[in-house]
Order: C-alpha cells, then sequence, then structure tokens
C-alpha cells in the first residue's frame, strides 16, 4: 500500500511544549546589550515593552517552555496543520528526490504567524496589558496579531510598511475587520516618523522604520507594550511548534529529511521549522542539511556584516550580534514584504557563523516562476515570501535528477498567496522586474554600525 499524500495528527499531537535551541547550542549567544550603556540587558531594561514571561522566554536556556493551555486552545483550531506529499511535484520534476511540505496556510489568518501572536497576546493579557503596538512588512504578522488581539480582548496598534500598505489593501482590510488600526509608516504620528519624512518625504518605508515607531508608542504609555513577530529568541520559540509536529508527520511517513529548506526575513519561519530538526542533529549527531533562502534584493545573511547592530531605525531597541545590512538600511520594495529586514535572527545568525546553516538568495522573477509551477503541480499558491523556499526546493530537486541520488527534502510552506494576487497579476502581465538593492547605500549603511568594545 502506497504512502498516503497526506500526514494528518490529531489535537492529543499538539505538542504540549516548545522546543528551545538555546539549550543546545554548542556555543552561547552573545549578549543583548543596552543601548545606551553597551552593558548586558537586563530583565527591568526590557519590561518597559514585553511583558515578563516573554522576558523570561527571551534569556531562557531551559529546552522545553510549556505551551499555556488557554494558548493551546486557540491553536486547536488548527493545528495540527497537515504534512503533504508533494508527489505531483516531483512528477513534474520526474525527479527521484520526496519532497514533503509542512502548510501553515490552514491558519485563521493564512500563515504560520500566528503561532507566536497567540502566545504573545495570551502573555500580554495575563499581565493586564490593554495595548499591543507593532510593525508589519507584508502584512502576515500584523494580520496574525490583530487577530490574536480580537480572541483576547486586546487593543491592536500596526505600523505597516508603506510599500507594502500600498501593494496590499486587503491586508489592510483584514487588520481592521478584526478591529486592529493599521497605520502606513513612516507616519506623522511618531517622532521617529516624522523625522523620516522630514529628510524623505517619499520614503516607502522599511521594517526597521515601523519597528521604531511601533516601540516608540509602546513606550509612552504604561498599558501599552510592544509585540514582534520575528527575531528574537521567544518568537523563533513559539514557532518551533512547526517543527516538532514535523518530526512526527515524518516518522509516520517512515521518512525522514535529508534537508530542510525555509524562506528568511527575520528568520521565524525558518527557525520554526528547522530548530526541532538541528536540535537532534547537535545532541545526536544525526546529519541534515539546513538551507536558509532570502531574497537577492535584501541578502542579510549572504552580504551582511556579522556584528552588533540596532534592530530599528531609530536605534531606540537593543543591540544584538546578528547578520545585518545597517540598521538605516532600506530595501527596494520587491513584493515579498516580509523578507524586507535589515538584520537576521540573532539565533540563525549565531547558527550560520558556526557553518550550521547554508545561506541562498534568489530573485524575485525566479521565485515567482517557482511559485507558479508549485501552483499548478500541488493547487497551492505560496505567498511570495514561501516563494524563495520553493525556488529552493525545485533546484535541488533538478539536482537529484540530474544525479540520479535520491534525498528527502522538507520545506515550510509558511502561507498562502490568497491575498497576494496583484503580485502575481503584476508577474503574469510581465511588469514585476528584479530589483538590486544599491551597494553604496548599504555601505553607508555598515558604516552606521554601533562601535562596541
Amino acid at each position: 500500500m502506497s504512502d498516503p499524500v497526506k500526514y494528518l495528527l490529531d489535537e492529543e499531537h499538539l505538542p504540549r511544549f516548545w522546543y528551545n535551541i538555546n539549550a543546545d547550542l554548542p556555543k552561547p549567544l552573545d549578549p543583548v546589550l543596552h543601548p545606551g550603556t553597551q552593558q548586558p540587558i537586563t530583565p527591568d531594561d526590557l519590561a518597559v515593552i514585553f511583558p515578563r514571561a516573554v522576558i523570561e522566554q527571551e534569556m531562557s536556556t531551559e529546552r522545553e517552555i510549556e505551551i499555556p493551555g488557554p494558548v493551546r486552545d486557540v491553536y486547536r483550531q488548527w493545528r495540527p496543520s497537515p504534512l503533504f506529499r508533494a508527489r505531483r511535484l516531483e512528477t513534474a520534476l520526474n525527479t527521484p528526490a520526496k519532497i514533503y511540505y509542512k502548510y501553515e496556510g490552514v491558519s485563521p489568518a493564512g500563515s504560520h504567524k500566528p503561532n507566536t501572536a497567540i502566545a504573545q497576546a495570551f502573555y500580554n493579557k495575563q499581565e493586564g496589558v490593554k495595548r499591543i503596538t507593532t510593525e508589519t512588512g507584508a502584512g502576515q504578522w500584523g494580520s496574525s496579531l490583530a487577530l490574536a488581539g480580537s480572541f483576547f480582548g486586546l487593543d491592536i496598534v500596526v505600523y505597516m510598511v508603506k510599500v507594502s500598505f500600498q501593494q496590499k489593501p486587503y491586508r489592510r482590510a483584514f487588520m481592521e475587520t478584526f478591529g486592529a488600526q493599521c497605520i502606513a509608516s513612516p507616519s506623522d504620528t511618531t517622532q521617529s516618523g516624522r523625522a523620516i519624512l522630514a529628510e524623505h518625504p517619499d520614503s516607502t518605508g522599511s521594517l526597521g522604520i515601523a519597528i521604531s515607531e511601533a516601540v516608540e508608542l509602546a513606550a509612552q504609555s504604561d498599558d501599552t507594550k510592544y509585540a514582534l513577530g520575528s527575531v528574537l529568541n521567544h518568537v523563533l520559540l513559539h514557532q518551533t511548534v512547526v517543527g516538532l509536529e514535523a518530526q512526527q508527520q515524518m516518522a509516520m511517513a517512515g521518512d525522514y529529511p535529508d534537508m530542510v529548506i525555509g524562506c528568511t526575513g527575520g528568520g521565524s519561519n525558518f527557525a520554526g521549522i528547522s530548530f526541532p530538526f538541528l536540535g537532534e542533529k547537535l545532541r545526536s549527531g544525526r546529519d541534515i542539511q539546513l538551507i536558509a533562502v532570502e531574497p537577492s534584493a535584501c541578502p542579510t545573511l549572504t552580504k551582511g556584516l556579522f556584528a552588533y547592530d540596532y534592530g530599528d531605525t531609530a536605534k531606540l531597541t537593543p543591540l544584538v550580534k546578528m547578520y545585518t545590512l545597517g540598521s538605516s538600511f532600506v530595501p527596494p520594495g520587491f513584493h515579498a514584504g516580509g523578507l524586507r529586514y535589515h538584520g537576521m535572527a540573532p539565533q540563525i545568525s549565531h547558527l550560520t557563523k558556526l557553518g550550521y546553516i547554508e545561506p541562498r538568495s534568489y530573485n524575485q522573477l525566479d521565485c515567482f516562476a517557482a511559485g507558479i509551477q508549485f501552483a499548478k503541480a500541488e493547487g497551492i499558491i505560496p505567498a511570495p515570501e514561501a516563494n524563495h523556499a520553493v525556488k529552493a526546493v525545485i533546484y535541488e530537486a533538478e539536482q537529484c535528477r540530474d544525479s540520479g541520488e535520491s534525498k528527502t527534502i522538507l520545506f515550510n510552506l509558511c502561507g498562502h498567496g490568497n491575498f497576494d494576487m496583484q503580485a502575481y497579476t503584476d508577474y503574469l502581465a510581465g511588469q514585476l522586474k528584479d530589483l538590486t538593492y544599491a551597494e553604496d547605500e548599504v555601505a553607508m549603511a555598515l558604516a552606521g554600525l554601533p562601535s562596541v568594545g
């Protein structure tokens, strides 16, 4: 009897713990530094913008952190998410490779982002917070936090990168449907936004700018906290529910991946699918290849520097050691808005520096072509961000075809493209172009990196 195409777990197999890779790192992360004193940051320093439970998770080295019951109750609406064997894609590629994808587009927001949005909303509600501010690029994170805010009775304010605000009106409508306020960034509602507009009135915005605005607003009110959708340890922690489920599902399939692939902007969805497998490698030595794929127009891992930098443009956030293009860098307005961030998660940066993660970059047109090839075979239109992972998967499968070697490939299809059809319309009409970043702008941004002793 052949394997089923789809591998489903029942809700009893929903993980009870998140996996914290800090427990298994061969070398600890470099400390997070206070932006003023450049001394290691304390929980009290972070309490201005984060709830205590989140701060504890950010600094934890415990391997397993329990998922609260109310969070698991919400997760059950769509989790465990399905794992698919992409047999039709394998046939279309004429490859001996076995391709599996974990499909996070089944969530109410259509992506992996609710995995941490629900958790962060719960912890804020538990601490008596009334309002959460945040940023969003393509809108998946803003949509997810709007959803979570509605579930837990919290007011949500979202600063959305202006180019995406203009490109993706349905994402704004989604957020507003769930009661969130969505503001194009840079805006005139904050000092940091007004400063950017004074110097660059036509700024298309960046995640770094939007973070500055959200952090500034949160720091002004005692009943308001800030939530980040990627990059930080606690966010990557919450996403490991994806990989933990995938491990059980691969066992159901009687298989194990030779490689795990995910797209990377800030790093949360790649970490979510890969960290549980990498943790197994770090503990037992079981071999596996991890491929992190980013856009060539914002090549943080492949072209950036591994250095201390700010997480935002206005330099309000702590200093973290990461691969960065410089906090003042504004990438061009390509459609994968969730991958337009100047830095990479410290944990992913650290593990890339140690040689455990292989970074790659691809251009926009090749990624859209791969996404359409996948859609025609599997019937799911990927989000522009996920197309980067699909491009790498197809490349690896074709390598197997050419060599005759069979490998098992697992990737995270982190969201659907149903809100991104204008991007596909533009691509099919030949109106999209491969955008390139300005090397002189990156050089200028990197020249402004903080000097850390």
